[in-house]
């Protein structure tokens, strides 16, 4: 075998990284380290770290930094913070910490400007359709879909960034951060990646990354996105090559289920009430954050085609969206994301 053999494939659930250690050109080889984490798995390839840091010293710092996410995010952890608050009657405040307070700020900011499609107080919504922790049950009636929008709504909470405290005003409102949690526990452990003096790295949690530098085979880092496919994992649909950014996808076509030949997604359109029904298969993002790339990704999926392109030229956003036409796939790139196309053969 010769040459380094790299292929990372992206899709809106996973990440597969594999790296031909043989005859890569860099001057150290690979490290690479994984595990599971929040229900999915994390993986790290690294090169060319100080001689004095071990591997055990990048495995400990990358995983305190996934730690401080669940203790402060973790909505199945009962003690966790985002928990604590999600069980508290309404106008009762709470002290946030930090990293909360931060992720609460972005996901307000992505709120306003997608008009309210971007909502992480979904979880009444999500709960009712069969997507919450307790798995589909019977099929909503209309009055039931109201009833749960009435706890669903980020103007029905009261919060004061200056001091973190966070309060509802809404009984039952929960807060529910899956659409931020990941991405910003990949941009902790990229952080403490630089604080290592790490040059060269990609690290991933159940698919949002971040890249930094090169790639075992010395160039930028090439990333796949999956060409959409429910009965099985896709093939290729685009290649990326990316350097010192984050990256991630959102999709519909993994996690739904049908009712009387209708299938119905995961993502709810909070505006509604009901699972997204447009035309939007999947959306990939690549953005300076993993978190903000990751919740993009959701958002634009919420708003549809148009709507997502759209947004995404006012805002200089680099996107890459695959709609349905048919039996077939129509595909629309922003113009920021053309920096990003990797050439053919490249």
């Amino acid at each position: 075998m010769t040459g380094c053999a790299t292929t990372y494939r992206l899709g809106p659930a996973i990440l597969l990284a594999f790296c031909c250690l043989v005859g890569c050109e860099s001057e150290q080889r690979p490290v690479q380290l994984g595990g599971a984490i929040y229900g999915t798995s994390w993986s790290l390839t690294y090169m060319a770290a100080p001689h004095e840091v071990s591997v055990g010293d990048v495995q400990a710092e990358v995983l305190a930094a996934f730690e401080l996410v669940d203790q402060s995010m973790n909505h199945y952890d009962p003690e966790s913070v985002i928990s604590t608050f999600n069980a508290l009657p309404p106008q009762t405040p709470l002290e946030v910490d930090w990293d909360f307070a931060y992720v609460l700020s972005a996901a307000l900011e992505l709120s306003d400007a997608t008009d309210g499609a971007y909502d992480v107080s979904v979880s009444a919504l999500s709960d009712l359709w069969g997507f919450g922790p307790n798995g589909p049950g019977q099929f909503p009636a209309d009055s039931a879909i109201e009833m749960a929008k009435s706890r669903v709504g980020l103007t029905q909470i009261d919060w004061d960034s200056t001091t973190r405290t966070l309060s509802k005003r809404a009984p039952g409102l929960k807060l529910d951060f899956s659409s931020l949690a990941k991405g910003y526990a990949v941009d902790l452990g990229a952080d403490a990646l630089d604080d290592l003096a790490i040059p060269h790295f990609m690290l991933e949690v159940g698919g949002e990354v971040r890249v930094k530098g090169l790639s075992p085979r010395g160039d930028a880092w090439r990333i796949a996105v999956e060409r959409p496919d429910t009965d099985s994992r896709g093939g290729v649909q685009a290649a990326l090559a990316v350097s010192d950014t984050g990256i991630a996808t959102s999709g519909d076509y993994r996690n739904f289920y049908e009712h009387e030949g209708r299938r119905y997604s995961h993502l709810i359109d909070p505006r509604t009430g009901y699972p997204i029904q447009h035309d939007v298969v999947s959306v990939t993002v690549v953005h300076g954050s993993a978190m903000m790339a990751d919740a993009w990704a959701t958002a634009l999926t919420v708003l549809g085609s148009s709507e997502a392109m759209l947004l995404a030229e006012q805002r200089g956003l680099a996107v890459y969206l695959l709609k349905r036409s048919g039996d077939a796939l129509e595909v629309f790139s922003s113009t920021a994301m053309t920096q990003w196309m990797a050439k053919n053969g490249s």
